[in-house]
């Protein structure tokens, strides 16, 4: 069905490396975790068949904006909400939340269905689903319908590239951790080639397909973009394909403005002709896939390290929040901020791995000099890892 080495470039060690990571991720007990949320039942047709969660804090911001937060494969949205820290913030800044959840009879590993065509245009299958959840949200808490955002993880991640490009007059802003661009794939083949070798398209052909998704013709939502550069799960060459996509929409060049550090990782920014930062991308040297957090005392800690959750010195999520606009800094954010000469954008290769989540100790074998046996059934291999992966189903 798939070439083991188009699918993955990397051979046996790859396969064997991905269908580990899952299982940890399994392990994790992510759906045990406990929550501050509210289930919600009845929100409008639901063809994409997902749970609705919500987060109202004590006391809301007046115009209150609402964040959508869309949790990763083998995750819950209790389990995302507590690592990476949203409701902390939420309490902190007074904005609500929404967090959708997949079920387990939609996708075995738990996964938003990102690259199925039912699930990835406007007006049907989860994309509709959540749209729904957005307006009844809205209603029940008062949103300022001009300050509703969305972020997301991995699928979660490419679920929001969905949205942006599907719903792209209902969001103020987006943010992708880990994720792919809207079209990367529209079957399981392409799914995996996406993730794992990210063929490029031109700029002009990723704004196209933005376009195409909507009638809508500007102005565009704000992005933010995030990736580890020792992500072996969703390579990070796909973070470039993102910036290509809507640098493109927003009719901005591929170089960025400016470069900053922030929290000593990379920070580099797009900004249009009358100052407004349309775009950010922070690339997370060592990291591999996961959400970034900092814990601790630090300005905007927030969240609980465990799989794909990372504790790597910067709050994804707290600076996302920042780039929203929905969080006001405590302190003057220049102070961890150090301007760096405007360069193009690229994402460097990866340097060692920062020890975590993902990626063992036990994997350094696999890169000695040593000869390979065959792969024994490899038919079998691909279809459990396809299956693991909650992109077939039996």
């Amino acid at each position: 069905m798939i070439n083991l080495r188009q699918a993955l470039g990397r051979g046996r060690g790859g396969w064997y490396k991905f269908l580990r990571l899952l299982e940890r991720g399994r392990a994790g007990g992510a759906g045990h975790a406990r929550t501050r949320l509210r289930a919600i039942l009845d929100f409008g047709s639901n063809p994409g068949n997902l749970r609705m969660f919500v987060y109202r804090p004590s006391t809301l911001a007046d115009n209150p904006a609402l964040v959508v937060v869309l949790h990763g494969c083998t995750q819950t949205a209790a389990g995302y909400d507590l690592g990476a820290g949203w409701s902390t913030l939420a309490d902190r800044y007074g904005f609500a939340l929404l967090l959708p959840e997949q079920q387990r009879s939609n996708n075995p590993n738990g996964c938003f269905n990102w690259f199925q065509p039912g699930h990835s245009h406007r007006d049907q299958g989860e994309p509709l689903s959540i749209r729904q959840m957005i307006e009844k949200s809205i209603v029940d808490h008062g949103i300022d319908r001009r300050r509703v955002f969305i972020t997301g993880l991995s699928a979660g991640g490419a679920m929001t590239s969905n949205m942006l490009a599907c719903y792209p007059e209902v969001f103020a802003g987006g943010a992708i951790v880990a994720g792919l661009p809207y079209g990367a794939a529209t079957t399981v083949q392409q799914a995996f080639q996406s993730m794992y070798q990210s063929p490029t398209r031109s700029a002009h052909e990723w704004g196209d397909l933005v376009r195409k998704a909507s009638s809508h013709r500007g102005p565009w939502p704000r992005v933010s973009v995030w990736h580890g550069n020792a992500d072996k799960t969703v390579i990070p060459s796909n973070a470039q394909e993102i910036l290509k996509q809507w640098t493109e929409v927003h009719g901005l060049p591929l170089s960025s403005s400016v470069t900053t550090r922030v929290d000593g990782f990379p920070r580099e920014v797009w900004i249009n002709e009358v100052g407004d930062e349309l775009i950010e991308a922070y690339t997370i040297t060592n990291m591999a896939h996961g959400t970034p957090l900092a814990i601790g005392e630090a300005e905007g800690a927030c969240g609980t390290p465990g799989p794909f959750l990372l504790a790597v010195g910067i709050s994804s999520s707290y600076h996302i929040a920042k780039f929203f606009g929905i969080a006001a800094a405590r302190a003057p954010v220049e102070r961890n901020i150090v301007e760096l000469s405007p360069a193009p954008h690229r994402i460097k290769g990866a340097e060692p791995v920062l020890e975590g989540e993902i990626l063992d100790k036990d994997d350094e074998p696999i890169r000695q000099q040593t000869p390979t046996p065959p792969l024994p059934e490899i038919g079998a291999i691909i279809n459990n890892a396809l299956r693991a992966a909650g992109l077939i189903r039996d």
